[in-house]
């Protein structure tokens, strides 16, 4: 058994982890068909820490839950390590972080980071273990045996993340897990998330709606036009890994943020 999020070789920077090859995805509604995504074409390295960015509905979520096996495309294909997304999510592959925590009012935050760990028959020696790493990772040692309504909204948020990552998978897939917050525990939990993914060497992807957080945490960044999402441009940060908020008011940084910007408003119609 492993021991508690150790990676046992699985994240050497540089392979290719994800291939999203002329992916389309199409919905059925009461109105007819909705078509959410169109020629999707993207490839993912281990270690990258993905955004996507995009106008409400473009599907940005939807290309996420995608490549987590959670919707079935229409036509095109995924490979997650060589694998379907269906294999890659039976190999646990996936860690998932929501919108919103998702926590348990009535297990402890302990319990709650234990639970897929439990489902999934790990021993309890090693179930504690992961846990106490996890706390450990997440900045909340000392808190596992609070409940959820006892902790912040970040605080809460920093506990999903923890339960995601305590199977140790490959991937850990974020949608929009700051978007509730305000701008000063958002600022705080980036730094955070940005140390951890430094730490842990996973493979993030990250969906957003917030261009100078897309653009503080990320490799690259995706840009998507309205529905149906296309990407319209993909563009890399060139930032240290141990950057800080301080970079924000760096040329550098304002120079990808109006990229993005322009980006957005390239491929939005405001005519929708």
């Amino acid at each position: 058994m492993l021991s508690p999020l150790a990676t046992d070789g699985k994240t050497d920077v540089g392979a290719r982890v994800i291939d999203v090859a002329d992916l389309s995805l199409s919905f059925v509604t009461a109105d007819g068909p909705v078509q959410a995504l169109s020629g999707i074409d993207l490839a993912v390295e281990r270690g990258e820490f993905i955004s996507f960015i995009g106008p409400s509905g473009c599907g940005k979520t939807t290309l996420l839950r995608a490549i987590a096996d959670l919707e079935a495309p229409t036509s095109g294909a995924i490979r997650v390590n060589g694998m379907s997304p269906h294999e890659a999510r039976a190999s646990r592959a996936y860690g998932y972080v929501f919108q919103a925590p998702a926590l348990y009012p009535w297990r402890s935050v302990a319990r709650n980071i234990a639970l897929p760990l439990e489902i999934m028959g790990y021993p309890k020696a090693d179930r504690d273990a992961r846990v106490a790493k996890g706390l450990e990772l997440v900045n909340l040692t000392g808190f596992g045996k609070k409940f959820p309504w006892q902790l912040s909204g970040g605080m809460q948020q920093r506990a999903s993340i923890a339960r995601a990552l305590s199977f140790d998978p490959d991937l850990l897939l974020m949608d929009e897990p700051f978007g509730a917050l305000d701008e000063i525990v958002r600022d705080k939990l980036n730094e955070q998330l940005l140390r951890l993914w430094d730490v842990t060497k996973k493979t993030v992807l990250f969906v957003t709606h917030s261009i100078p957080e897309a653009v503080f945490l990320s490799t690259r960044i995706v840009v998507m036009s309205p529905r149906p999402g296309r990407i319209h441009d993909v563009i890399a940060c060139d930032f240290p890994r141990n950057r800080t908020l301080d970079i924000r008011e760096t040329p550098e940084f304002l120079e990808v943020a109006n990229r993005v910007r322009h980006g957005l408003r390239e491929g939005h119609s405001y005519e929708d």
